[in-house]
């Protein structure tokens, strides 16, 4: 729609109401912080939820795989099923994995953990999340593990110290089962940002979790990672069917799906929610602009006697309404991305002034407010917030527009 000189001014001179239209200027200036706060919060909300879906599915696929191939018992073919997955067109990585329930001392201190054995490839990958100590140490029987970070916090144990891992399923004696319960030094201390995993996981060599499971040459899994995670069970079905009655093959979305479910579930519900509001600030809009067309009734009755088309006049109030819309969604744009760009600093502010831990980890899964922003939905959130507001304009524009000049001069 393009405006002519003529019309672009007369809409250039509603944007800014005289002194005596300063209820109509507050009018419009509520709508445009309206539809700034509701552009804003769509952006925020949807960040951060993409974000947590994205953190969460980064970290934990990160350590355990796009997906497990587990048996009923003890896979001792498991190289035989590992020389099997890498055929598969669309793998990636897939490696032998052991993964067990035990529990671990350490001066009087007892905590449940999930005992980790890998290859050592497997392990190296955990470089970049160390905290302290070095991973190049934790080599097949020299007896040297790695912990998460909130685990070694709960027992207190730091690098260098010793840690007793206890195996309830411990040999037979004639006085009945004794545990096993093996001495390891603690080489490392990682953190993958996920909470729970932070808080069991004692990573140790493969060879070193089968002495200690008394698996002999068996694993308990394997882990498979792919080129696209979202098809993963597509891609992995020959093998399932093949692999029918020896394991069982568990994607991500299948080990994390209560989860993920639930992100999305509240990721549609807070976008339906919050597009409310944008509705509510294209009502504010609509309200303005009746309340210009009403006290500008003689100007465009004179207009249309100077030779205004009612298309010129629907052109005006159209261009008025829709710039507000603009207006509004531009800041909030910026104050969207402002807001995401200073969140850990709000959260720590509030957190300050209020005396409360806003974001406890435990509660949380991650230990960070994450964010990612999504092009394609902050322009949808841009698309849908101009729509409203156009469509907000148009009865006032037709009622401008269809203004009879002879009627309101009559007594002029």
């Amino acid at each position: 729609m393009t405006l002519s000189p003529f019309e672009w001014t007369i809409a250039r001179r509603y944007m800014m109401p005289g002194r005596g239209e300063a209820v109509i200027a507050v009018v419009a200036g509520i709508g445009v912080g309206v539809v700034m706060l509701s552009v804003a919060m769509l952006v925020i909300v949807m960040s951060v939820m993409n974000g947590f879906r994205a953190e969460l599915f980064d970290k934990i696929v990160g350590l355990n795989g796009h997906a497990i191939i587990q048996g009923y018992g003890p896979l001792n073919n498991w190289r035989e099923v590992l020389a099997e997955v890498k055929q598969v067109p669309g793998v990636t990585r897939a490696s032998p994995l052991i993964e067990q329930p035990l529990l671990a001392s350490f001066n009087g201190r007892v905590e449940a953990i999930f005992a980790r054995g890998q290859t050592a490839e497997d392990i190296q990958r955990l470089a970049p999340k160390v905290q302290a100590g070095s991973l190049a140490s934790i080599t097949p029987g020299a007896g040297n593990v790695a912990l998460g970070s909130e685990l070694a916090a709960n027992l207190g144990a730091r690098v260098g110290d010793s840690i007793t891992i206890i195996n309830p399923q411990g040999q037979s004696t004639p006085f009945g089962t004794v545990p096993r319960q093996i001495s390891y030094h603690v080489s490392a201390i990682f953190e993958i940002g996920v909470y729970d995993l932070d808080e069991r996981f004692v990573v140790m060599p493969m060879q070193d979790a089968q002495t200690l499971l008394m698996l002999g040459d068996s694993v308990g899994m394997v882990e498979v990672s792919v080129t696209d995670p979202d098809h993963v069970s597509e891609m992995l079905a020959p093998l399932a069917q093949k692999l029918a009655g020896q394991a069982v093959v568990t994607d991500w979305k299948q080990m994390n799906a209560s989860l993920f479910e639930a992100l999305q579930v509240e990721r549609v519900a807070m976008f339906f929610a919050l597009s409310i509001i944008v509705l509510v600030a294209a009502f504010n809009i609509l309200s303005s602009l009746i309340m210009l067309v009403r006290s500008k009734t003689r100007d465009i009755a004179i207009l249309r006697t100077m030779g205004a088309t009612r298309r010129s006049i629907l052109k005006i109030f159209v261009t008025t309404g829709s710039v507000i819309g603009l207006a509004g969604m531009l800041s909030g744009l910026a104050l969207g991305f402002l807001v995401l760009f200073l969140r850990q600093p709000i959260v720590r502010g509030i957190e300050f002034v209020t005396g409360q831990n806003l974001w406890d980890p435990k509660i949380r899964f991650l230990t960070e407010l994450p964010s990612r922003t999504d092009p394609v939905e902050v322009a949808a959130i841009c698309g849908m917030a101009m729509l409203f507001s156009f469509l907000a304009t148009l009865y006032p524009a037709w009622r401008a527009a269809s203004t009879d000049p002879v009627q309101v001069l009559r007594y002029e």
